[in-house]
């Protein structure tokens, strides 16, 4: 299981660092973007998709360990 890294920053305060595997496929869409094989737009979209992909993921997983906390 991924744990979750934060480093603090004097302006924006803590951020989370996101787990090495997420972190490869992150640097891996901005170098593809920084050396125009892909679209800047196309990149961005494709790394929201994947953190809104990844969160819902979280939810329905937390959901399921609830209602089995119930059962």
């Amino acid at each position: 299981m991924a744990t979750s890294r934060s480093v603090s920053v004097p302006v924006l305060g803590s951020i989370e660092i996101p787990p090495p595997d997420r972190l490869v496929f992150y640097t891996a869409l901005g170098l593809l973007a920084a050396f125009q094989v892909i679209d800047w737009p196309v990149a961005l979209i494709v790394g929201i998709g994947h953190v809104l992909a990844e969160q819902r993921h979280w939810r329905t997983g937390q959901d399921v360990g609830e209602a089995l906390q119930t059962a």
